[in-house]
């Protein structure tokens, strides 16, 4: 008993390379054939029977056929060829080229195209819905894959990138917060990474097709509309805890050095009591967010 994976392995047409002759030879051998039986009929007497009538006839109908076999391909373009049904092989020679005439003939184009995917609203690793879109570089490696393989290459490329592009975005966070491990990718911060995954996630799903991706890079990336604003708000929130952190920080290093200061140069000597205080001015001036008013003490912290 085969297996399913034997049966699907066995169905699969791959490429392989068909060898075309030059169509610039052929077309002169067409040329000649026609000009042969053109002169049979101007040079030939009528009335000489059927030898004379395929004397005349076969030269023109061979050139004509021969001119059938004709076609041109462009630089990184291919002809897939079939003879009644079965794929013979893919031809990706360029310029005139010539083959059995009654193969069939189907061009197609193996140069980079582009995907730009429109904004996909999904769900981010913490659920919270995201609207995201990407651009995706592709082109066509195995030219049978493509056209035998699957119905309609071009909407499978569409149709997978979403896929792929919905399951990485749920894979990440949109940003850092308190759930997140340290140094956990997401989304916003880690675009590199997420881009390397994007591509070995699209070139999984597009090998089925013959297809290579060649980049693959996030375009949008935003909260999606019915949360934007809380989110905005979150983040205004956490990078205003986040500046206080290092204002407060800085201002005790300075009253540190400050007080340090005095003491080692013997300026002024402090009791407990005053370095209270002064700790507690230079703070309110240094976190402040606004501009202090300076107050003359004209007496003594004991009057």
């Amino acid at each position: 008993m085969k297996t399913e994976q034997q049966v699907i392995a066995r169905n699969v047409t791959q490429e392989r390379q068909l060898q075309s002759s030059d169509g610039y030879l052929m077309v002169g051998l067409a040329v000649l054939l026609i000009a042969g039986g053109v002169y049979s009929f101007v040079s030939m007497p009528f009335g000489t029977g059927i030898a004379g009538v395929f004397a005349r006839v076969i030269p023109v109908a061979l050139g004509a056929f021969l001119f059938a076999g004709l076609y041109m391909l462009q630089p990184n373009e291919a002809a897939l060829l079939s003879l009644f049904g079965k794929y013979k092989g893919t031809d990706r020679s360029e310029g005139l080229r010539w083959v059995n005439p009654l193969y069939s003939k189907r061009k197609l184009s193996l140069r980079a195209r582009t995907l730009n995917t429109a904004p996909l609203k999904v769900n981010d690793k913490r659920g919270n819905p995201v609207e995201i879109g990407a651009a995706i570089v592709w082109r066509v490696r195995d030219s049978a894959l493509a056209i035998f393989n699957v119905d309609d290459f071009e909407r499978y490329v569409n149709v997978q990138a979403e896929a792929a592009l919905r399951h990485i975005a749920s894979l990440y966070a949109y940003d850092d917060g308190e759930d997140l491990a340290e140094g956990e990718t997401t989304l916003r911060a880690g675009m590199e990474v997420v881009a390397s995954a994007m591509r070995a996630e699209l070139q999984s799903r597009f090998a089925a097709a013959g297809i290579d991706v060649e980049d693959a890079k996030l375009t949008h990336l935003a909260y999606a509309a019915e949360i934007a604003q809380v989110m905005l708000r979150r983040q205004q929130a956490e990078a205003i805890i986040s500046a206080r952190k290092k204002i407060v920080h800085g201002a005790v290093s300075m009253v540190e050095a400050a007080l340090q200061g005095l003491s080692e140069r013997q300026i002024v000597e402090l009791d407990d009591e005053r370095k209270a205080a002064m700790v507690s001015n230079l703070l309110v001036v240094l976190c402040s967010d606004k501009e202090t008013q300076p107050v003359i003490n004209t007496g003594t912290l004991y009057n």
